[in-house]
This record gives structure tokens, sequence and C-alpha cells, in this order.
């Protein structure tokens, strides 16, 4: 009879001691769940915070863009009749000279244009679009898992 309860209570320790284990991987597992949880809500906040940061800029381009635009095209129209009074001297036909100051002035456009979109484009991608935080974050996370484990 002795033996019998000596089995039980082995027994008993053994059980609880697998609901202990098994509890407490299910607690892991959870916590697990919660932090990447947790990491994925920092990153679609900060995915969102770029974007609309992008989105504003954008947008105020876009109307700066247009108001440029049609202040542009009349200059542009402006400064083409001024350089064809230029070829006025070069024995060409009325047409011919206001052709040859819109082309020039087009040029001139074209080359400075070019020169603008490049080095806009080139500050662009020294723009970092990686989420900091949340890779900090990730590598912490990383880091306490191998630990832990």
């Amino acid at each position: 009879m002795a033996a019998t309860r000596t089995s039980l209570v082995v027994n008993d320790a053994n059980r609880s001691e697998n609901e202990g284990l098994t509890s407490l991987l299910g607690r892991l597992g959870d916590d697990v769940m919660q932090l990447v949880n947790s990491q994925l809500a920092l990153f679609k906040v900060e995915i969102k915070e770029e974007a609309n940061a992008y989105i504003r800029g954008g947008a105020a381009m876009a109307a700066g863009a247009v108001i440029a635009a049609i202040g542009f095209a009349l200059l542009n129209v402006a400064i083409a009749f001024g350089v064809s009074t230029l070829f006025a001297n070069a024995n060409l036909s009325q047409p011919t000279a206001y052709a040859l100051g819109f082309v020039v002035t087009g040029v001139f456009y074209l080359v400075v244009g070019t020169i603008l979109v490049l080095a806009i484009k080139s500050r662009l991608a020294k723009q970092n679009l990686v989420p900091t935080r949340s890779v900090a974050e990730l590598r912490k996370d990383k880091e306490w898992l191998k630990n832990e484990l």
C-alpha cells in the first residue's frame, strides 16, 4: 500500500510539472503573439505616417506645379517672342524668326528642367524608406527571444 501511495505522489508531481510546463509554454506563445501583434501595429503606424507625409507633400507639389506651369507658359511665350526679335536682323521671315525664338527658349528650359529633375531624384534616393523604429524593435525582440529560449 505504501508503494502505491508513493507512485501516486510521484505521478501527481509529474502531472503538475507537465501542466506547469504546458501553461508556461502557452503563456510564452501568447506573449510572443502579443509581441508580434504590437510590432505589426507599430509597423503599420510608421508606414501610415510616412505615406501621409509623402501624400501631403505630393499634393502640395502638384498644386504648386499647376500654378507654376501657368506662369511658366506665359513667361515662356513672352521670352520666345523676345528672343525672336534677336533674329530680326538675320533676313529671316517673321514666322521663321518666331519659330527660332520658341526653339531656343524651349531648349533652354529643357536643359534647366532636366537638371532640376536629376537633382530632386538624387535627393529622394537618399531618403530612407526603411521604418527604423520597427527594425530596431524587431532586433531587440530577436535578441530577447534568443536569450529566453
